[in-house]
């Protein structure tokens, strides 16, 4: 007789934990159970770090010396942490929401939509410095442990993603990822990533009363924000009252002073701050497309354009509205142009992809749809390049993309199921 699925999740418990060690948290000195090896760890981060970019919006890569500047910046204070040897990068996302996140081996990212909300770079050192402690002391490793001992002896993560037009993409191969980046820590990382990323503040030369101003300047943008708008740094990084007063404590113990630098960080962000009525636009019109009026839309992401004719993200929304309007060739033109000035970026090459196949060009939509998921796969991706398989005379190659399409939920892993039934009875 086979077990049950309990029997059969003790047995999957007692083999990790026989294999699990107990390891010494290089941040904190404590002891904890230790599942995913150090060389897993830097793995792991360097394998999701740029597709959980590409989920995020991507690089900004207008004015890539921003990103050189926040890189120093983090540069100094990784130098002073705990595990200075870990392959740590630093890199400006192009997403309007306040956030920040890190990948394990510290790869860490920072959105343009924080950036300026920040007022000098010891405030900047503050986010990056509890970003640091963060992987430095395997927050997000232990979280993954905690998801492996409940989902022990399930299934892999499928893929799921939304054929809606305005839905967000949730990525497959980035889902593991964009999970690590977006979960909510625990209280305990929190405090812990708060009161080690003041120490490193106060050894790299910065002025550690940033970290107070940092949190007072979270809990006031928090109160009275819409829960989409919270679905970012708030949700992963709750601030709270608490977190205030610790910060405080720990900085009158330490002993405040330090370096600010107001005037370099102002002037590094001076573009973003330029740019931000086109960005608003942007958001703007996205919001107005998603409510069906596209009119509207389309006014406000043309103001976007004409402010900054250089974003590819323009381009692309701008594109995603003609579509919806079922003007394809306009369309094409803008995920053309989109493409252009981003080609990395898997949601261009998607969306030029699916719009190439709606105007039946099959050679192009397939190159597409390939691009896209080569650094990013989606079911939806799969999907259609079964469909163009399928037209082109490629059975064999259909029924492998189906079988893809087909691990997701929602409409469209049942139209995979389906389409994948039909070949293969």
């Amino acid at each position: 007789m086979n077990p049950g699925p309990l029997a059969r999740l003790c047995v999957v418990l007692s083999l990790l934990f026989a294999l699990a060690g107990c390891a010494v948290n290089p941040v904190t000195g404590k002891k904890q159970l230790s599942l995913i090896s150090e060389s897993e760890e830097l793995a792991l981060g360097a394998e999701q770090y740029t597709p959980t970019q590409q989920t995020q919006g991507g690089q900004f890569y207008i004015d890539p010396e921003l990103t050189v500047y926040v890189r120093e910046v983090g540069m100094k204070m990784a130098q002073v942490s705990d595990r200075p040897d870990l392959p740590y990068d630093f890199v400006v996302l192009n997403n309007s929401v306040p956030n920040a996140w890190a990948l394990p081996g510290g790869k860490i990212a920072i959105n343009r939509g924080l950036l300026v909300k920040l007022e000098d770079e010891a405030q900047l050192a503050s986010v990056l410095g509890h970003e640091i402690v963060h992987a430095a002391a395997r927050h997000s490793v232990q979280r993954m442990q905690q998801g492996m001992l409940i989902s022990a002896g399930m299934a892999g993560i499928g893929i799921a993603v939304s054929d809606n037009e305005w839905a967000s993409l949730i990525m497959g191969g980035a889902a593991v990822g964009a999970q690590l980046a977006l979960a909510r820590y625990s209280q305990g990382d929190e405090l812990e990533s708060d009161a080690y990323g003041i120490e490193y503040m106060k050894a790299a030369g910065y002025d550690p009363q940033a970290a107070v101003e940092l949190q007072e300047i979270f809990l006031q943008l928090s109160e009275g924000r819409e829960s989409n708008w919270l679905s970012g740094l708030f949700a992963s990084h709750p601030p709270s009252a608490r977190r205030v007063e610790a910060n405080q404590q720990l900085v009158q113990k330490l002993g405040g002073g330090g370096y600010r630098g107001r005037d370099v960080y102002q002037r590094r962000i001076a573009k973003i701050r330029q740019l931000q009525p086109a960005y608003d636009a942007h958001d703007k019109a996205m919001k107005l497309a998603s409510e069906g009026d596209y009119d509207a839309a389309l006014a406000s992401v043309n103001q976007a354009i004409k402010a900054e004719p250089r974003e590819a993200m323009f381009y692309a929304l701008r594109g995603r509205i003609y579509k919806a309007q079922d003007q394809a060739e306009k369309a094409r033109a803008d995920f053309d142009k989109a493409v252009s000035l981003y080609p990395e970026m898997f949601e261009y090459q998607l969306y030029n992809g699916l719009n190439e196949l709606q105007l039946n060009n099959l050679t192009k939509a397939r190159e597409h749809l390939e691009r896209a998921n080569q650094v990013v796969p989606t079911s939806i991706a799969y999907l259609r390049l079964g469909d163009i398989s399928r037209q082109q005379g490629r059975r064999d190659e259909a029924v492998q993309y189906y079988a893809a399409a087909a691990e997701a939920g929602g409409d469209v892993g049942e139209e995979a199921r389906r389409k994948l039934a039909a070949m293969t009875n």
